[in-house]
């Protein structure tokens, strides 16, 4: 069975550089790119992918497209295994 994690982010857009940092458990990505036409949605897949060493179509946005809070789906991997990779 193929292990899926979801993970609720917090995305600052327009940032001076693109990086996840891990707050008391929570999730928050800033980004580099403009939330306009899924730019910011593009670079936080990109950004997620390249973190944990998966390929961008492992990884999607399921919830909040058009927010700062955001649902995230990982495949292959657990919860527990994504906050461990996010936490180095």
């Amino acid at each position: 069975m193929e292990k899926t994690a979801l993970i609720e982010i917090t995305v600052t857009p327009k940032s001076s550089k693109s990086l996840i940092s891990v707050e008391d458990g929570h999730i928050r990505v800033k980004l580099h790119a403009p939330p306009i036409d899924g730019k910011a949605n593009e670079e936080c897949i990109r950004l997620f992918a390249k973190t944990l060493g998966l390929p961008k179509s492992s990884i999607s946005v399921v919830k909040g497209e058009k927010g700062r809070q955001k649902l995230i789906s990982v495949g292959g991997m657990s919860l527990a295994e994504v906050m461990e990779r996010l936490n180095r």
